[in-house]
């Protein structure tokens, strides 16, 4: 299954949106942590957040969406740019959890006391980031209420993700609709109606719908027009490179126990990469040979 989202404008001008489909996004980030069925969904959700927000942004910008909460799941982070890359951890991936994944079962996981950080990269000396405390543990209600009061920009998020008991990815996705600077509420509010009397996103798109379809149903008589469609892929940043330059920033003291032990072993918390660096690559940090 091919992920994807679109970008959508009424035609009067009123509305925009976002809607996204991301489960093979899920699938494979969820593969890479062998996540539990409760933290793949978890990291459904994540994904889809960032993937939406990101769809907001500039080119060669990004944004992460930072949840950390009192539940089980001690933290989420996903990342997203405005190409469409995205990729996400959480802090117990093989969180277990009893019964089906709902949407409450994640919202448990993440927990209701903490905080959403939203961290935009938009290209400028040091990068934007707001802090709320978190309001449900529903993290499309929370970006919901971050949006609205945070960035005072009137919108709905909502996010989806259908996960079995056994731990298949089976649908993930979400929308975001905002009224643009300047408009009335009304057709924001006729939307959020029409979208609480359709089945949530993740039932809609495991019976075989398309964006495009549940775009169509929830805009209902309104006009509009698809301005893009993009596809959203995994990416990680990660290198070998970086990797080195990070240990770089070491106390030297740190840097010297790393030596002595023979060598120092990293692993990438969004990827699952593991790199290995020999004392001899290590002692080049310190200027040593």
């Amino acid at each position: 299954m091919t992920d994807y989202l679109l970008r959508i404008l009424t035609d009067d001008g009123n509305l925009r949106a976002v809607i996204a489909q991301t489960t093979g996004l899920t699938a494979e980030v969820a593969g890479r942590h062998n996540a539990s069925p409760v933290a793949a969904a978890a990291l459904g959700y994540g994904l889809t957040g960032a993937v939406l927000l990101g769809a907001l942004l500039k080119a060669q910008q990004r944004v992460v969406v930072k949840a950390t909460g009192s539940g089980p799941l001690q933290k989420l982070i996903a990342e997203a740019d405005s190409y469409g890359h995205s990729r996400a951890y959480v802090g117990e991936a093989q969180l277990a959890a009893y019964g089906p994944v709902t949407a409450e079962r994640v919202a448990e996981a993440i927990g209701d006391d903490g905080f959403l950080t939203i961290v935009k990269d938009l290209g400028m000396e040091e990068p934007h980031q707001s802090t709320v405390p978190l309001q449900t543990g529903f993290l499309d209600a929370d970006l919901t209420w971050y949006l609205n009061q945070s960035e005072q920009t009137p919108s709905v998020v909502e996010i989806d993700a259908f996960v079995d008991p056994p731990g298949q990815v089976q649908a993930v996705g979400g929308l975001l609709v905002q009224a643009l600077p300047g408009e009335t509420l009304d057709a924001l509010i006729e939307v959020s109606e029409r979208l609480d009397d359709l089945p949530p996103i993740g039932k809609l798109l495991a019976d075989g719908r398309t964006p495009e379809e549940i775009v169509a149903a929830l805009f209902g008589p309104m006009a509009y027009t698809i301005t893009e469609q993009r596809p959203l892929l995994f990416r990680c940043g990660c290198s070998a490179e970086r990797t080195l330059a990070a240990l770089s920033l070491l106390d030297p003291g740190e840097l010297n126990e790393l030596i002595a032990s023979g060598s120092a072993e990293v692993d990438c918390h969004f990827c699952g990469e593991h790199y290995t660096f020999s004392s001899e690559a290590l002692m080049e940090l310190t200027g040593r040979h």
